[in-house]
């Protein structure tokens, strides 16, 4: 089965194209071009790490969300045949005298969608998030039954 994203980045690309971006004069920057807001959610959508599993029965999508609530993640179908899975990690809230020394964990928006194959039942999809980890499961279709031959009746005239 092909699973490849629907949308994504790859590492290279995307720091070449942040280094172009880098490189364009504040004049060009106001005419159509992509904002650093637009990079870092980009590199975000990209960084979302998922396995796919294929099953006799099924479809499974692993992906690691530590620290989200179910409410944090949303996991739709659009377009008949393609599985969104779309949150946002937010920042914690900061105590009072608390500073950060350094922020290494990622927040902001993630995306991750992926072309169902045709025999995917897409009426049959569940969704959990146990101990930070996502497992989405997408049942399969059942093989269609081979076609019978029709016999037609010959009349005489």
């Amino acid at each position: 089965m092909d699973f490849r994203p629907k949308m994504g980045f790859d590492g290279p690309i995307f720091h070449t194209l942040q280094h172009i971006h880098d490189a364009i004069d504040e004049a060009d920057k106001s005419v159509n071009a992509p904002t650093r807001t637009y990079f870092r959610d980009a590199k975000a959508m990209a960084a979302t790490p998922a396995d796919v599993k294929e099953y006799p029965n099924s479809y499974v999508f692993v992906l690691d969300m530590p620290g989200l609530k179910s409410g944090d993640i949303k996991v739709q179908v659009e377009d008949d045949n393609v599985l969104l899975i779309s949150g946002e990690r937010k920042r914690e809230e900061e105590k009072e005298g608390a500073k950060y020394v350094r922020m290494e964990r990622r927040v902001g928006k993630f995306m991750r969608m992926f072309v169902l194959p045709d025999n995917a039942n897409t009426d049959a999809i569940s969704a959990v998030c146990q101990d930070g980890v996502l497992t989405v499961t997408v049942h399969k279709l059942p093989p269609p039954q081979p076609k019978k031959p029709k016999t037609i009746e010959v009349k005489i005239a």
